[in-house]
């Protein structure tokens, strides 16, 4: 190794750099770097340009150390910009995502399952259950609504209705299925109403808290179903019971009745009986009416054929249900109560053992299944 030639060398490459628009000091730590380079390589292999190889190593230093000097000033200057410590306002662009999902383009129903698919997490399934049609058939309506919208802007919201059907349909899942969504609807629900001055935002709201208020007794310390009738009403909450009747008072004061201020309508009288016998089964009938008139509703019909059953007697409940088509859901189970209230333990029986077949959950059947036990158990004795 010629140190002397590296000394000789070493005022050239730093004029160089230097002209090539490198501050003195820069110019001067990495023509060093470039020297300690050479000391470590030369000795196995020289260049043959001594001289280019030392301005190609030294600026190649001085662009490393560049970029790394900007990149920590930088850094520094993401520091001071940084706002003070202390409370941050909430971020949460949930709802506003559910307002996106139901785009104008689509129609309402396809809007609802996309966005249950997208947002809500709910599976395919599930969200067929809920409208009451096959998995395939929901399925090809999520597809058809992912094409719709590819390649549209999403610059205009779908509306309020659309959102609440969304969070009505993602609540009862969370209610009464596989997944716990029930708290995330209520809170985005909540939220919503904090916004729209809307009489049916705040029936959807009171809806939920009149639900949820009642979910403690609806299972056992085993986790089996406890009916409405049976439960501990003792375990329910009453303050969301409170707050949930006070938000509905206030809704229907304006006179503007839609189907979720009925629904929970419905669920306040409920909530209002100290016991189940105490319950205005006359009163719930007349809102199931009110019901029917808002949406003609399967659902609402089957509903509907429990408490005329409770109000008027089983014969005229059995008499509402045969009105119905016996496919829907919980029909045969809605049958088999009626029967059994009617002094028939014996078709009671047989219904409630095929409901458990039909059953959409496992808590569900179970229930069933004992019901069907204990009356073949009492005729056998």
């Amino acid at each position: 190794m010629d140190e002397a030639l590296l000394r000789s060398l070493t005022p050239t490459v730093l004029t160089i750099l230097v002209r090539r628009g490198a501050d003195f000091a820069a110019a001067e730590d990495a023509v060093q770097d470039a020297l300690i380079e050479a000391l470590r390589v030369w000795p196995a292999d020289p260049p043959r340009d001594a001289k280019g190889w030392l301005v190609t190593v030294a600026w190649r230093k001085f662009l490393d150390q560049a970029r790394a000097d900007s990149a920590r000033r930088r850094r520094e200057d993401l520091v001071d910009e940084e706002p003070e410590p202390g409370p941050t306002p909430d971020a949460d662009d949930t709802l506003q995502l559910y307002f996106l999902c139901a785009h104008p383009s689509l129609t309402p129903s396809s809007a609802v399952a996309l966005t249950l698919r997208a947002v809500g997490g709910l599976t395919t399934r599930q969200i067929a259950e809920a409208y009451l049609v096959p998995e395939a058939t929901m399925a090809q309506r999520i597809s058809r609504a992912k094409r719709t919208v590819a390649g549209v802007r999403f610059d205009q919201p779908g509306d309020v209705a659309t959102v609440l059907r969304v969070l009505y349909l993602v609540f009862n899942e969370g209610y009464s299925g596989d997944v716990d969504l029930a708290a995330e609807a209520i809170r985005l629900t909540r939220q919503l109403a904090g916004t729209i001055d809307h009489p049916e935002v705040a029936g959807l709201l009171a809806l939920m808290l009149l639900h949820h208020a009642r979910r403690a007794g609806r299972t056992a310390p085993d986790g089996s179903l406890v009916p409405l009738a049976e439960q501990d009403r003792g375990r329910w909450d009453t303050a969301s019971i409170a707050e949930g009747i006070g938000i509905l008072q206030a809704a229907l004061a304006r006179d503007r009745l839609g189907e979720f201020q009925a629904q929970a309508a419905i669920a306040a009288l409920h909530a209002d009986a100290f016991t189940a016998e105490e319950t205005d089964w006359v009163q719930i009938v007349e809102w199931y009416d009110e019901l029917l008139r808002l949406t003609d509703n399967p659902v609402v019909r089957l509903n509907r054929a429990v408490a005329v059953g409770e109000a008027d007697g089983p014969r005229a409940g059995l008499a509402a249900l045969a009105a119905l088509d016996d496919s829907l859901p919980r029909h045969t189970a809605v049958a088999a109560y009626l029967h059994e209230r009617d002094g028939d333990p014996e078709t009671a029986a047989r219904l409630y053992a095929e409901a458990a077949r039909k059953a959409p959950n496992l808590a569900e059947r179970d229930y069933l299944t004992r019901q069907a036990a204990r009356l073949n158990a009492g005729r056998r004795r």
